[in-house]
């Protein structure tokens, strides 16, 4: 394969298998947007619109690849409320196999080459003590944006599927899987949580075109008005028999009424027939952001490894 390309559906089930083995292995050394399921979400939603501004490259062992990086160059984004945002930096989502480490070096070296002039900032694991040292070699050091009690860094959590509590909603609540609520409203129930947002039907239908995704694991909360309340996806490591949620989020309307915490009980019940042994979620592991970590901590999810936002602003 060429040094640099934009990221294709084949180069996603590459990452996504080395995201497996790595998974297999050294579980808290996946990198932040590197799980299968994370890959899948922001390839899924984003190729379409804006994959033009993506690059990958790979690097083999044999057949099989030990490592990856994708960058995503500064480009424009129109949202929800038709507001425009600039990205004018670039981010480097990347994975390199435990076995081998050496490759971080080439890693670093391709995203400089392809970023000159250019702020730059990655997150790999902050267990990765490895890793860690050949960034700050490099020159990268803590991400100001990720201090302090707001801090933006993310904080993976996790449980096992062995005992999960029974969910319930409120009268007239439900529960719905994404073909029974349909595509509009699947759609419209994540912008809904997360406005202003990017996602359309166009990046939808890129979901759920994108391995591993299912259906029946894509689960909403309908509240009796017929409004989608909450929703989620689940993406199941068949492989490594575990599933991982994301996106999750409920309507401001509808939040501080239990259905979160319903939705994600319901989920993993779902996860659990499905072959899944053990559940991830990701949230924003700093003090001031307690909101999602408070409910994923209430349906038995802990802390189980942190990335650490690293940033070049020159060279």
């Amino acid at each position: 394969m060429e040094d640099s390309q934009t990221v294709t559906a084949a180069d996603l089930q590459l990452m996504q298998g080395l995201a497996q083995r790595v998974t297999a292995v050294r579980p808290d050394l996946v990198n932040s947007g590197a799980s299968i399921g994370e890959l899948a979400w922001t390839w899924g939603k984003g190729h379409v619109s804006d994959g033009g501004s993506w690059l990958r490259r790979l690097w083999f062992s044999g057949d099989a690849p030990v490592s990856w990086g994708w960058v995503c160059l500064p480009h424009r984004v129109r949202r929800s409320d038709g507001s425009v945002k600039d990205i004018t930096s670039a981010s480097l989502t990347y994975q390199v196999h435990p076995g081998h480490g050496e490759l971080t070096d080439e890693v670093i070296d391709w995203y400089a080459s392809v970023t000159v002039g250019i702020e730059r900032t990655v997150v790999p694991s902050a267990v990765d003590e490895f890793a860690l040292k050949r960034w700050a070699a490099h020159g990268y050091r803590t991400d100001p944006a990720s201090l302090g009690d707001t801090g933006s860094w993310t904080q993976l959590n996790e449980r096992n599927l062995d005992d999960v509590e029974q969910p319930a909603v409120p009268d007239g609540f439900r529960f719905r899987t994404a073909d029974e609520a349909g595509p509009r409203a699947a759609v419209q129930a994540h912008v809904d949580a997360w406005a202003p947002s990017t996602y359309t039907a166009e990046g939808y239908e890129g979901v759920r075109q994108t391995p591993p995704y299912r259906s029946d694991l894509h689960v909403l909360v309908e509240a009796p008005d017929g409004t989608m309340a909450a929703s989620t996806i689940m993406w199941l490591d068949a492989a490594n028999g575990t599933a991982q949620f994301e996106p999750v989020g409920t309507h401001p309307r509808y939040r501080r009424r239990g259905l979160g915490r319903a939705m994600l009980l319901h989920g993993m019940h779902l996860a659990r027939q499905a072959g899944a042994r053990h559940m991830t979620v990701a949230c924003l592991g700093a003090p001031g952001h307690p909101g999602a970590r408070g409910l994923y901590y209430s349906v038995g999810f802990r802390k189980f490894t942190r990335d650490a936002p690293l940033i070049k602003t020159q060279g």
